[in-house]
């Protein structure tokens, strides 16, 4: 996907972390989890830089030791999108996009596949993705964040809860395993990958935490709220994220069966 228009993939890598303190450290294989994500980032074809953004020492000399590109933060910032907010502010790009820094097997195609859409003109400053919900248990973990869209294909909103909810069916509150339709594409994953233009991205910086955000706990509802249209591409290739340290043996098994 050759451009003439600059974009940079910032990787927000954060050490302090509730659950997996030094995550973006962690090894798998024998290189450090931000090390995976970082050269999957760099094989997307629309990409022309990538950097991890980190308020940690560590972290620095841990990509630097890779031939990497890290930059060091303020560790102030409420978001891991301030932070990107940051870093990019006095370079020159058009697009910036924001890789989850704990999924070390995401796919480049789906870099691209979000960045297209701003090369195109896409009247929307934001785009994200999906990804049909294929289980029952999916739709009803409280980890995975889904999201509705309009017919447009705009977000109309994002939950942990199983949205749409099916009133006919579920009503009374108790949804069986087999009321959910795999092959009825209304559930959708929201991926956690964003692709903003750089202008969009300085504005948000600006804007308030959202009520709707502090209650879901889910940042780009704060775009919503505000107005402004997130336009969500659908795509089939997913990737594990890494809560905890448990999650490194989804990552080895998956890695087993790569080619």
């Amino acid at each position: 996907m050759p451009t003439d228009s600059k974009v940079i993939a910032v990787i927000p890598a954060r050490w302090a972390s509730s659950r997996f303190p030094g995550k973006p450290l962690a090894l798998i294989k024998g290189k450090p989890m931000v090390q995976w994500v970082f050269e999957q980032a760099s094989k997307a074809e629309s990409v022309s830089e990538v950097i991890v953004a980190t308020d940690d020492a560590r972290i620095i000399d841990a990509v630097n030791g890779f031939g990497g590109n890290a930059v060091m933060t303020s560790s102030d910032h409420e978001s891991g999108t301030d932070r990107i907010a940051e870093v990019v502010r006095d370079r020159g790009c058009e697009i910036v996009v924001n890789v989850q820094g704990d999924e070390p097997l995401i796919p480049p195609e789906n870099i691209d596949r979000i960045v297209r859409p701003l090369l195109e003109g896409a009247l929307e400053s934001t785009i994200t993705l999906k990804i049909l919900i294929k289980t029952h248990d999916e739709l009803m973990d409280r980890n995975i964040t889904k999201v509705v869209v309009d017919s447009s294909g705009s977000a109309l909103y994002f939950s942990k809860a199983p949205i749409p909810w099916n009133r006919d069916e579920w009503g009374d509150g108790a949804m069986q395993n087999s009321s959910f339709d795999p092959l009825k594409p209304f559930w959708y994953k929201h991926i956690g990958l964003y692709a903003y233009r750089k202008k969009f991205l300085m504005e948000f910086e600006g804007l308030p935490e959202s009520g709707l955000e502090k209650i879901e706990k889910l940042e780009q509802l704060r775009i919503l709220e505000s107005g402004f249209k997130i336009k969500v591409v659908e795509t089939d290739l997913d990737s594990i994220g890494v809560d905890c340290e448990a999650d490194l043996v989804k990552i080895e098994k998956r890695l087993a069966v790569l080619p």
